[in-house]
């Protein structure tokens, strides 16, 4: 039986970051509740669907854990019963530092929950303050304790690289506060400011460090990563030894994954498609399609992302061919520049190539 991923949206946040492009906005008890009996009709859905057993469940958002401890356990104990689910699958939940002090993790860990990603962004007052978040750094620490209390080992925080005030000095503590606190995942995305976002709206106003800058924090990180022990294992994310985040490795991989929410996104039966970017669409069922997925350009695409990049023999037993002569030609290339490592068996980034990923793969496919 092949296996396939999971996830569900939760659109709902206390406050809105003034950087988010995601679909995501305030909410009632009321509304929560609304969203949780909708899901759970959509989840009998896609289960009638779906004779896959899945390896990997995923609450993103929005801010899953504003929805409160027993409607998470609802949903999850609802997809248990309704897929077929593996019993070592990956379950994980974001949470915001703030609303995680009404979460009972020791209730989420008990229904199946085995990994958390919480939202740190930064360890700075000043960084967080201008993100627009609304916990601090103590929250984190605190949230992260509370989970470790309850049994929980992979837990994750994420950082932000590029964002207004930061420098190389508060990036190293930051990165030695996600040390500090002994988690095993650490997820450091460089900010994009995407239009329609408040950021976009004031970028002339605010500090932003500039391309040279964040090229430069991007080294470090990857640099600091790994003196305590995170090794990179895709373009954003760094892990200890066996705490890798296997649903994201799923995408990567152009494995299949079923989307639930508004705006999420689905690959299942070699179609692409995801649900309409509002609560309407969601409530009324409107699905978009996103036409077929899961050619030969997109593995290739996709593979790159992660450090180990493209293996050969996992192309080739997919697709009944190697890798083109003509894109293997350009790899070498590349390797000689040294954005790229190349080997009898795969070819991946180097930190310098992760850097100008995006032009390297465009001209390889």
């Amino acid at each position: 039986m092949n296996s396939i991923g999971v996830y569900i949206h939760i659109p709902f946040c206390k406050q809105k970051c003034p950087y988010c492009d995601f679909f995501s906005g305030s909410g009632s008890e009321i509304e929560y509740d609304r969203y949780v009996q909708a899901t759970i009709q959509k989840i009998d859905y896609w289960a009638q669907l779906c004779d896959k057993q899945v390896s990997s469940i995923y609450f993103g958002g929005g801010t899953p854990s504003v929805i409160g401890t027993d409607r998470l356990c609802m949903l999850l104990d609802k997809i248990k019963s309704a897929f077929s689910v593996n019993d070592n699958a990956e379950i994980t939940c974001e949470m915001n530092p703030e609303s995680a002090k009404k979460i009972d993790f020791f209730k989420v860990k008990s229904h199946g929950f085995n990994r958390i990603s919480f939202g740190l962004q930064s360890a700075i007052e000043r960084e967080l303050n201008a993100l627009g978040r609304i916990h601090t750094a103590q929250d984190a620490k605190s949230a992260v304790e509370r989970a470790k209390e309850a049994g929980f080992i992979n837990i994750s925080l994420d950082l932000m690289l590029g964002i207004p005030f930061q420098t190389e000095e508060s990036l190293k503590k930051s990165i030695g506060f996600c040390a500090e606190c002994r988690v095993t995942h650490v997820s450091s995305y460089l900010l994009k400011i995407e239009k329609g976002t408040p950021f976009y709206s004031n970028k002339e106003k605010l500090q932003f460090p500039d391309d040279d800058e964040q090229a430069r924090l991007y080294m470090l990180t990857v640099d600091e990563l790994e003196r305590y022990g995170y090794c990179q294992y895709e373009i954003s994310n760094f892990a200890q030894k066996g705490f890798e985040g296997r649903h994201n490795i799923n995408y990567w991989k152009c494995g299949e994954y079923i989307g639930i929410g508004p705006s999420a996104h689905s690959f299942f039966d070699g179609k692409r498609f995801y649900y309409g970017r509002s609560m309407q669409d969601y409530y009324g069922r409107k699905i978009i399609d996103d036409g077929t997925g899961g050619d030969s350009e997109e593995y290739i695409m996709l593979a790159l992302r992660l450090k180990e990049g493209l293996v050969f023999r996992e192309y080739e037993s997919r697709y009944g061919a190697p890798i083109p002569p003509e894109s293997m030609e350009k790899i070498k290339n590349f390797a000689k520049h040294g954005f790229m490592e190349v080997d009898k068996n795969h070819a991946g980034f180097t930190k310098e190539g992760f850097l100008v990923s995006n032009s390297i793969i465009s001209d390889l496919i």
